[in-house]
């Protein structure tokens, strides 16, 4: 690291935040978060216990009722200076994230632009909850509607979008009454811990945020989701495990949240504009180096057009430069950790066992660091791996299809249901795709859908519920019915 690089890095709290302080685990342990670009070490932070899990409950409990009492232009307005605060601090946050996570700083800069508008989305949706007031059908009395905040939230964010996602859950609860424990991942957990420090500079209370960050994350989770007091649950993260989370839920009927994993459909029609669709193809595939549970995973381009997205695909991803985000004109840097070079080496050499041809990339890149080259495949078998398994990784497997029905068959034939992407420029066709692609959302001749006045989230196994928009502030409010009879 540089000057500037370890400057920051020290001024990140490594504590745990409870109850408005930051303070050391109940066993002193710590853990390590590396540089996936180098391998070294950034921070040693504080690993909370099961303990200091049950320590960070009791302060949300404690500071629940008078957050909920809290006026909602106050509430508000505490996130919006949260919103100003990010934008003045962009540059640091931006930095964190490509320290501790591998994107490339632009990229990680638009992540402070895309994480902070869920503060300021959120910041004016708390001055808008309202009910329902009238006379009931029969004209026996009056039906009120209200809605009043869950209560307290347990939150736990990927390592992926290190700030989008905190801010994605945090304000959303803050912002409907709700405080809140976050548990970021491990191998990302610096910039919620910078985050954290930047909402009590906001004037966030004391108890309404509390973040525990570990290397245990079952073993500080489970009883936080198993105590009564917990009234609300959202996680973001792979199917198995929030198959898990909402087993452990089920017990005390939690509400939840759940934004899992993705197997995305990327169309491409015979009639559809190439450039366009190539450079949406860049961006969905290769945003965050590929690690997104948005990213397309599956390439469905027609026979008569096949060949020439994957030679202009080809040249384009063979020109990308790949090498540590700090690095000027770096498009991909590292994969996450050791576990994912391997996976990806393993779904190549699966794709090309069965008949796959490389055009470009292939191979993870030697030297230090978790690097794997940005690859297009083509002609993959229908049961290659890269076709039935969430690719986290800068892959990009093509296969055709020869009508719109076989498309939408191939797209649907998946039991995720995240996103889909489509690109026509038949306007009758776009609408009966979007009937027809069995996904939450839907990028139509875009390869980005992400927006934080619109609802995120998936049907089947991709998970439940919705962040962002107007719906993501009822994930967190319950709905009371009130009769008052006629005198």
């Amino acid at each position: 690291m540089n000057d500037r690089e370890r400057q920051l890095i020290d001024s990140i709290p490594t504590g745990l935040l409870i109850g408005g302080e930051w303070v050391d685990s109940s066993e002193g342990r710590t853990f390590a978060v590396h540089d996936p670009a180098t391998n070294e070490v950034l921070a040693e932070l504080q690993a909370a216990t099961a303990a200091d899990g049950i320590r960070a409950l009791n302060a949300a409990v404690a500071a629940q009722d008078a957050w909920a009492a809290t006026a909602p232009r106050k509430r508000g307005e505490i996130l919006r200076k949260a919103w100003e605060l990010l934008q003045e601090r962009r540059a640091d946050f931006a930095l964190v994230m490509t320290l501790e996570m591998g994107k490339p700083l632009a990229e990680a800069d638009g992540e402070v632009t895309y994480g902070g508008e869920f503060l300021r989305w959120f910041s004016e949706e708390a001055v808008r909850i309202t009910g329902r007031y009238g006379l009931n059908p029969e004209g026996t009395g009056t039906t009120v509607v209200s809605h009043r905040p869950v209560g307290p939230a347990f939150l736990i964010t990927p390592w992926n979008f290190p700030l989008a996602m905190a801010t994605r859950k945090i304000a959303p609860a803050l912002a409907a009454g709700c405080t809140v424990v976050i548990k970021p991942a491990a191998l990302t957990p610096l910039t919620t811990q910078l985050f954290a420090q930047l909402l009590i500079d906001a004037g966030v209370p004391a108890g309404v945020v509390n973040v525990i960050s570990s290397d245990r994350s079952r073993e500080i989770s489970a009883p936080i989701i198993a105590d009564p007091r917990l009234r609300k649950l959202s996680f973001t993260g792979s199917t198995p495990v929030g198959v898990q989370l909402l087993k452990q839920a089920a017990d005390n009927v939690l509400r939840t949240s759940m934004e899992l994993g993705g197997n995305a459909p990327f169309l491409v029609f015979e009639d559809a504009d190439l450039d366009k669709a190539v450079e949406g193809a860049l961006l969905a595939k290769f945003r965050n180096i590929g690690q997104a549970c948005t990213a397309a995973n599956r390439f469905i381009v027609h026979e008569s057009v096949a060949d020439e997205f994957a030679t202009r695909l080809r040249d384009r991803v063979a020109a990308m430069k790949v090498g540590r985000g700090t690095e000027d004109g770096v498009n991909i840097g590292p994969l996450i950790d050791d576990k994912a070079v391997k996976n990806s080496a393993e779904l190549i050499d699966d794709a090309v066992a069965k008949g796959a041809t490389v055009l470009t990339g292939g191979k993870a890149v030697e030297g230090e660091g978790t690097f794997f080259e940005p690859t297009v495949v083509t002609g993959l078998a229908k049961d290659a791996r890269m076709l039935t398994e969430e690719i986290f990784a800068p892959l990009l497997g093509i296969i055709t299809f020869r009508d719109e029905d076989e498309a939408v068959r191939i797209a649907n034939s998946t039991e995720y249901g995240l996103v889909g992407y489509a690109f026509t420029q038949d306007v009758a066709r776009g609408h009966r795709l979007i009937a027809s692609i069995d996904t939450g959302m839907m990028g139509l001749n875009t390869g980005l859908v992400s927006n934080a006045s619109a609802p995120f989230g998936g049907v089947k196994q991709s998970g439940m519920g919705r962040e962002g928009g107007a719906e993501g502030i009822h994930e967190y409010l319950e709905t009371k019915y009130t009769l008052i009879p006629a005198s």
